[in-house]
């Protein structure tokens, strides 16, 4: 990935839906909403946060919904969870000791209320109040890419339409067999689909919010990004990275399964110690 040093656009906002019912991933979002599901003992929020946050983008917008409430409960109780505590009844003070968090210390999160149903179109105009500057950025609360955002706004500023859509390869469920009649002449266990899909990882201009409207029924990815598209105000940032959905149970266990493996593309690579002879 490379280095860029853009201090210009620490605040561009990004934007993350999470508040839809996860229905394909029942088997866990019964009890939690999809983005808390973890990955490697972590919740894939905080996965794709720090994916933002380690390329200097830290304000967030989260467009809650399907039990929103425990999405703000995460981040209220997060040092109780994760730091050491001292709870003096007889000073009446509680306070933290041992190390902190500092990769979360200069986040500033917004938590929008955006409805329980709503679509996720209606969830981008919600959130519209909070949307300062010229640009935003937006993602799915579910996907993990070692994207370069840098370069991704790079390509965007060099267009000039309203939105970027990141389009992605992914690999394929099944092997796919090249056959001449009867005969298979080759065999790609699950190759990457020669058609992108959309990846997430947006950027958009203000403008786009006059392409979405607040109702409940409001897809982002239907009549929003179709008008926008056939305005001709829509490129496509082609990732050729690594790039995953956690959109199934099967998703779920092949993440963390990676995760327990040490395949994690989408985490920064260890800085190795030379050690002296």
């Amino acid at each position: 990935m490379a280095d860029h040093t853009h201090n210009d656009r620490s605040d561009i906002p990004v934007v993350i839906l999470c508040g839809g019912e996860g229905t394909r991933l029942r088997e866990v979002t019964d009890r939690i909403p999809k983005p808390l599901v973890d990955i490697g003992g972590k919740p894939i929020l905080l996965h794709i946060m720090e994916i933002y946050s380690r390329q200097g983008f830290t304000n967030f917008i989260l467009c809650l919904g399907y039990k929103g409430i425990m999405i703000k409960e995460s981040f209220l109780d997060y040092e109780v969870r994760s730091r050491d505590m001292v709870l003096d009844f007889r000073q009446g003070e509680r306070r933290f000791v041992g190390v902190e968090t500092p990769a979360y210390k200069d986040w500033r999160i917004t938590f929008a209320e955006t409805g329980g149903s709503t679509q996720t179109g209606g969830r981008v105009a919600r959130i519209a109040p909070y949307v300062s500057g010229r640009r935003f950025m937006l993602t799915y609360g579910d996907g993990l890419s070692d994207i370069d955002l840098h370069a991704a706004l790079d390509f965007h500023e060099s267009h000039g339409r309203i939105g970027t859509v990141t389009g992605v390869r992914p690999s394929s469920q099944f092997g796919v067999m090249a056959v001449e009649g009867d005969q298979v002449r080759s065999f790609s266990e699950k190759p990457r689909s020669p058609q992108m899909v959309n990846g997430g990882f947006f950027i958009f201009e203000r403008a786009f919010l006059d392409y979405v409207v607040p109702e409940t029924d409001c897809i982002l990815e239907r009549e929003p990004l179709e008008r926008l598209s056939a305005d001709g105000q829509l490129k496509v940032y082609a990732h050729d990275g690594y790039w995953r959905c956690m959109d199934t149970f099967k998703d779920y266990r092949e993440l963390n399964d990676g995760y327990n493996a040490g395949v994690t593309p989408w985490l920064p690579a260890p800085v190795l110690q030379s050690v002296a002879s």
